[in-house]
């Protein structure tokens, strides 16, 4: 759910990396959340800035952005 607020601070969720992950990783994103998109083909997720074409993540999914005020 988006925060309505000056500052959002995206952050990528993905599931848990390794063969004892059990937390999803979580990473803070650089640009707005709306210079990003994510996309599922198959059952590879991507996330990728817009903009450039550059792939920030490629794996398995489900993945989402979500928006904090906060700056971690």
């Amino acid at each position: 759910m988006p925060i309505n607020s000056p500052w959002n601070y995206p952050t990528m969720c993905a599931p848990a990396g390794g063969a004892d992950g059990v937390f999803p990783t979580e990473t803070v994103l650089p640009l707005e959340a709306d210079a990003y998109a994510v996309t599922l083909e198959g059952e590879v997720w991507r996330v990728r800035v817009k903009h450039s074409g550059v792939v920030l993540y490629e794996g398995p999914g489900p993945v989402e952005l979500v928006e904090s005020p906060a700056t971690f």
